[in-house]
């Protein structure tokens, strides 16, 4: 593992307070506009996606919001939750969403907050992603840095979907949640 990983300088990964929860709101407007490119996401007729689940992150146990800030700007938020949502394993944390603004793509900083994550919550990780998401090759190096090659790869479908699934173990460390 790559434990000894420090956030590249003015990176932040902040747990978001309840009151955030429109900030969280709007990235994740942001967020399917992203994907609403290669899923069939439709506005509501109020002009938004909506995300039906952003206030369980307050009201429900293994749930976490986070905010990303570069140069405290905002650039991104993580949603991690526990439990597994392919084989409802209770015990393993997931990457719920994940989202960086385009103007901090492709500089390092999505895999150095992934690795924060990873590294805050110990334990078997999934990370689960559309093999019709351009974001997946993100995703296995994201993977492949930290694991160093101790991830297990693996695809499923469900939904008419395919899915690429990483499995790894983040160990436990001094700064963890």
């Amino acid at each position: 593992m790559n434990s000894d990983d420090e956030m590249p300088p003015g990176v932040e990964v902040l747990h978001a307070a309840a009151e955030e929860a429109p900030i969280l709101a709007n990235l994740l407007e942001l967020y399917a506009h992203d994907f609403s490119e290669f899923v069939d996401i439709q506005l509501q007729p109020g002009g938004r996606f909506g995300y039906s689940n952003l206030s369980r992150y307050w009201a429900e146990e293994g749930r976490f919001p986070f905010l990303v800030k570069v140069d405290g700007n905002l650039a991104g938020f993580v949603l991690v939750a526990k439990g597994s949502r392919i084989n409802a394993d209770p015990s393993v944390w997931d990457v719920a969403e994940f989202f960086v603004v385009r103007g901090h793509r492709k500089r390092g900083i999505g895999a150095a907050v992934a690795h924060e994550i990873w590294r805050r919550f110990p334990g078997r990780w999934e990370v689960r992603v559309m093999e019709s998401n351009p974001a997946a090759a993100f995703w296995a190096r994201a993977v492949e840095g930290f694991t160093h090659s101790g991830a297990e790869e693996h695809s499923y479908e469900l939904h008419e979907r395919r899915w690429r699934v990483f499995s790894f173990v983040s160990p436990a460390t001094a700064g963890a949640q």
